[in-house]
């Protein structure tokens, strides 16, 4: 048993000590060993310990007489005041333990041993061979070395005690590293027009429709770093340098870093159709952004809002309304409970873990928004409903990158709500990218909507990376799902102008289509645009024209809670289907000024919803499909056809580039012109002023 004791003893003491490798160590020191230097200090202890021994341990009569052979194991100390100590004996006979007792209670006091400068214990394991062997008459002095090892002994209580002020003396200057993580960068399209040149350059190997970007993914086209520093501007005062060109807190230690800002979303405005004094929009929050070794980075933004927008704007809202008490859903935002008399009151959360085990694979889980397109509007995946629970991966290799998402949707109108909790549905979306050439960019789209049908849950047959959803759909039965196919296409024509598209299929009926009789059932849209960089040899001018033309019922289904769409919003097109638009949006920056300008001109079908005429003209997707206007002669704009005209003008200069945090000015004119005026659709003029502050880390659309 004391030999377990002790075995136990010292692997504890060892496992104790085993992982610090501080360099600020000095052993205890042997009275005779004073003049060594400091990387002699540990041999001469031991040759002068082993040397003391022999010269005074007396071995025993009875031991000589019975001719023993064998060792004494001894565990002592060197206390923080040089006072030597044992610990423990092992011996076959008594008077072995007595003698070795008697001989270290005469040794020379020493020393002490030192860590980082403090007074320390040493803990010693010693062997003593007997006979007894003179360690002067052994030649390799490894041998005598080897019966001696030590550990230090470090006060536990004083090592704690000073483990806060510890990990500050650990941190280092932040070095800016969110800019190589994977992370992803904020997407708005005004920022992501800054790199957006050097992103679809001849002969790169970048993937741009996949949005958001990871920081890693386009550090390597566009020098973030250089970015920041030629914007730097200011005193070297803390208030300054917080203000003008750094984080709030930036914290950065050995595996780990973290940045906190505010965030802000201060305006005030005039909208001159409105019946009420003045708009405005009031948000804070905090926006957390960090790293934890080398593949493991998190984000999270929180906010707290209230709001009152343009009358249309307002209108829209509540007609988005939830089950509920509360009187509106706030477009790409969230539901909005009532701020005093005609104002929301709308928090939102937006978060995301990302975890890069290998270098070729990235995984994402978190709560916010996807995009898929390299246009202002996306046709497969958009980014203008509210945030959502998700799962990302994203694989890339080769010419190819490859990006899977599994979202966990809400379908919260009454007819969908069961015991007052909204109806969960769930969407899973393949996109694959190709680069054919160092011009062509391909890409293959599929995506399915289904819900808890026969209490099946998140069907796991769709957590298949590389399985095709339609063959799914069939096997688990024609209502169980609703699945969408889609293609999208770049072509680089030199490195100042792209040309892009896209092409979604909901339904198609070959036989309707050789027939040329316009049928319900073709449910297909298109997008066709270019974009211009440094446009007429003005750098950072991106010129863009896209036209979006998608046909009646088109993400709709007749099964309505598999409809392509997310708390009353789309998942795709902001204007659901049955429309066709043309836009044309310039972007400019110098230094820290920039200025946008936007036009949508548009006409959209809605339905009349009056008693004489309640049929489904196709561009309200939450509709059936079942009580469509008709079979054939579909057409784009049938119904209620409403021409639609959006421009828009922004100007402002970015206060801190770090936390994109901007102060603009925006004026924004909208006309809204339907055939007829109904309860739901009724004509709109109006022109509606911006001033203020803002945080720029999401795109909010106000052109519907």
């Amino acid at each position: 048993m004391k030999h377990i004791l002790l075995l136990a003893y010292i692997l504890f003491t060892s496992l104790l000590w085993s992982q610090n490798t501080e360099t600020y160590e000095r052993s205890p020191v042997f009275p005779e060993c004073e003049s060594q230097p400091i990387e002699n200090l540990k041999t001469c202890f031991n040759n002068k310990l082993n040397q003391y021994i022999y010269n005074n341990f007396k071995v025993p009569q009875k031991v000589t007489d019975e001719s023993y052979k064998g060792d004494v194991q001894i565990l002592f100390e060197v206390d923080n005041e040089g006072k030597i100590n044992v610990l423990y004996v092992d011996a076959v006979y008594e008077e072995l333990k007595d003698e070795v007792k008697r001989v270290f209670s005469e040794l020379p006091k020493v020393t002490p041993g030192t860590y980082n400068g403090r007074p320390i214990y040493f803990q010693y394991s010693l062997g003593i061979k007997i006979p007894l062997v003179d360690p002067a008459e052994i030649k390799d002095e490894t041998e005598v070395k080897s019966n001696l090892t030590s550990k230090k002994v470090i006060d536990l209580n004083e090592v704690v005690s000073n483990e806060f002020d510890s990990i500050n003396a650990n941190t280092v200057k932040y070095q800016k590293l969110e800019y190589k993580s994977q992370l992803n960068i904020p997407f708005t399209h005004g920022y992501y027009a800054r790199f957006d040149s050097q992103m679809n350059g001849l002969g790169t190997n970048s993937h741009t429709a996949a949005k958001p970007y990871m920081y890693d993914e386009v550090s390597k086209y566009y020098d973030f770093n250089a970015e920041k520093e030629a914007l730097v501007k200011g005193t070297d005062s803390w208030w300054s340098r917080k203000l003008w060109n750094e984080h709030l807190v930036e914290i950065q230690g050995k595996d780990y870093w973290f940045t906190i800002d505010p965030i802000l979303d201060l305006q005030v405005g005039k909208d001159t159709e409105a019946d009420f004094g003045s708009t405005f929009n009031n948000t804070r929050g905090l926006y957390v952004q960090g790293g934890l070794g080398k593949k493991f980075n998190f984000s999270a933004s929180v906010y707290e809002s209230q709001g009152r927008f343009a009358q249309y704007f307002n209108q829209y809202a509540e007609s988005l309304k939830a089950f509920g008490p509360d009187p509106a859903i706030i477009p790409g935002r969230g539901i909005a409970k009532r701020f005093k008399d005609d104002a929301y009151d709308y928090p939102v959360a937006e978060a995301y873990l990302s975890y890069t085990p290998a270098k070729f694979i990235n995984v994402q889980f978190g709560h916010g928004k996807n995009f898929i397109g390299d246009g202002y509007r996306s046709l497969l995946q958009s980014d203008v409903a509210s945030p959502y629970p998700f799962l990302k991966l994203n694989t890339k290799f080769w010419k190819i990158k490859y990006t899977n998402t599994w979202m966990w949707l809400k379908d919260v109108r009454p007819e969908a709500t069961v015991d007052k909790a909204f109806l969960t549905k769930y969407m899973a979306n393949h996109y694959l990218s190709w680069n054919v050439s160092k011009r062509l960019n391909v890409g293959l789209f599929e995506s399915v909507i289904w819900t808890n049908t026969n209490d099946r849950g998140f069907d796991i047959n769709y957590l298949n990376p590389i399985i095709f959803f339609r063959a799914i759909e069939f096997e688990t039965g024609q209502g169980a799902g609703n699945a969408i196919v889609g293609a999208s296409a770049k072509y680089k024509w030199n490195n100042k102008v792209n040309l892009y598209g896209q092409f979604v299929l909901d339904e198609f009926s070959i036989g309707d289509i050789k027939a040329g009789n316009k049928s319900w059932k073709n449910k297909f849209g298109y997008q066709l645009g270019v974009k211009y960089f440094n446009a007429f040899k003005v750098d950072n001018l991106l010129l863009q024209f896209e036209y979006n033309h998608v046909r009646p019922y088109t993400y709709s289904h007749n099964t309505i809670v598999l409809n392509y769409a997310h708390n009353n919003q789309s998942m795709a097109h902001l204007w659901g289907s049955n429309f066709k638009e043309a836009i044309l949006i310039g972007r400019y920056n110098y230094k820290r000024w920039f200025g946008d300008a936007k036009f949508v001109v548009g006409q959209r079908g809605f339905d009349f919803n009056t008693p004489e005429d309640s049929f489904n003209y196709g561009g309200d997707i939450f509709r059936t499909e079942v009580d469509r206007v008709g079979d054939t002669n579909i057409t784009v704009g049938q119904g209620n056809t409403t021409n639609v005209f959006h421009a828009e003008l922004q100007a402002g200069y970015i206060i801190n580039p770090v936390s994109n945090l901007k102060v603009f000015t925006n004026i924004s004119y909208r006309n809204f012109n339907p055939d007829a005026t109904t309860a739901s659709t009724v004509k709109s003029n109006t022109t509606w002023f911006n001033i203020g502050v803002r945080t720029d880390l999401f795109n909010w659309y106000n052109d519907f």
